[in-house]
């Protein structure tokens, strides 16, 4: 073993300080950081009355505070004058930054404009909150700008839309794309707190709603049976405007979807277990997201791959026959595509094999094991994705030929 000696003082440094001989000296460090955050479900939020926005910033109209409040384009024109009367009434120096939030956006630039926004302010680093008020895009862009700005400055969701209420506000991945790739770039960070209004979906059109609807989907058919069911009975109600009205039907719909997201992401929120059932749905959504022309939405490319999945899960004997019926119906139901001329048998293969390497080597592809519950497989063939594809097809196309009543 080589021998470490302290030098005396005023003497100088010998051989002993010499990098050791193999196998050398080895540190080991650990540390663990505690991460907790809130998602709460309020009503009236720009309503002045209501202290839960201002409290998330540090206020308490008492004395004033600063936050930087980076808003949806779309959302500002709509929200834009009560935002700002919420805040001047709370003593809330906001500082605002309105930027747009489709899909075509979420590149680095936009964190980078996010971040060049906090240096201008001169945002204090743990003090002063970011808020992000709109979809799921601005939020991913907002939230990997916090956690890059000297490696972390503390912010606020406010999601405005179906999916970025039951999906993208609730999680702690941020991420931005990259090249033909989704969400290629990114990082963990937690919010402090992600505020959910239901009233914020009033103004949100069908088709966003659908978008949402999706994801909400995914957690019936991987975890719960009996929000699937209660889908199904509700599928011809399901609007913005029964949504925002929050009614008993509608909130056990959006609550269950959330609790249901929160319980399969806290015990893994760092994606150290990479069998994910969340995942279901986004295999082979990635690829044909970037590709369709004219874009789909996030939402609708996931319901096309779900419904590959449905058809692989039949294939297995996994799921009946009747029950992806069942389970199609409810995504057609919906206002969400099944098939789109991008999926292919080769564009299939390119996303699993792209997801492959997401996943460390491994297909880990979560198929549903009867409606509310999940299966995860390692050895899908192209042949069964060929054969996956025939089968949505067939029912798309029968579905369409026999009408409404189907």
């Amino acid at each position: 073993m080589t021998e470490i000696t302290t030098a005396r003082p005023g003497s100088s440094l010998t051989s002993a300080f010499d990098i050791p001989r193999p196998p050398g000296l080895t540190w080991y460090v650990q540390s663990r950081m505690p991460v907790g955050y809130e998602v709460s479900l309020t009503r009236g939020l720009l309503n002045p009355a209501n202290p839960v926005l201002a409290r998330s910033v540090g206020a308490d109209g008492r004395g004033t505070v600063r936050t930087l409040v980076v808003v949806d384009r779309a959302v500002d024109e709509l929200y834009g004058p009560g935002l700002r009367g919420y805040f001047d009434a709370w003593r809330v120096d906001a500082v605002w930054k309105v930027m747009p939030g489709d899909e075509e956006t979420k590149n680095l630039d936009q964190v980078v404009e996010v971040t060049r926004a906090m240096t201008d302010m001169g945002i204090l680093r743990r003090t002063e909150r970011v808020v992000v008020v709109g979809g799921g895009v601005l939020m991913d862009v907002v939230g990997m700008a916090a956690s890059l700005y000297r490696r972390g400055a503390p912010y606020v969701r406010v999601p405005t839309t179906l999916v970025g209420q039951v999906d993208a506000g609730v999680g702690v991945k941020t991420g931005v794309n990259h090249g033909t790739h989704k969400n290629r770039l990114g990082t963990y960070f937690a919010p402090e707190v992600t505020l959910i209004d239901p009233e914020f979906l009033r103004t949100v059109e069908p088709r966003h709603i659908a978008n949402g609807l999706a994801e909400i989907i995914k957690m019936a058919l991987i975890k719960d049976g009996a929000l699937f069911e209660l889908l199904e009975e509700n599928v011809t109600r399901i609007t913005n405007h029964a949504l925002a009205d929050c009614g008993a039907a509608m909130s056990e719909v959006v609550s269950r979807a959330i609790a249901g997201m929160l319980d399969e992401l806290e015990p893994n929120l760092w994606e150290s277990v990479l069998e994910r059932s969340v995942d279901y749905g986004h295999t082979f959504s990635p690829s044909l997201e970037l590709r369709a022309d004219p874009p789909l939405l996030h939402g609708e490319a996931v319901a096309v791959d779900m419904a590959v999945c449905l058809a692989l899960a039949v294939g297995r004997r996994y799921l009946s026959e009747g029950d992806a019926h069942r389970a199609l119906a409810l995504i057609a139901g919906c206002g969400l595509p099944l098939t789109h001329p991008v999926f292919t048998p080769e564009l299939l293969e390119v996303g699993l094999a792209d997801a492959v390497k997401h996943r460390d080597g491994l297909q880990r592809l979560p198929l549903t094991d009867g409606i509310g519950s999940c299966v995860f497989v390692n050895d899908i063939t192209a042949d069964e994705l060929a054969r996956a594809l025939e089968f949505v097809r067939a029912y798309a196309d029968g579905a369409r030929a026999d009408g409404p009543g189907r």
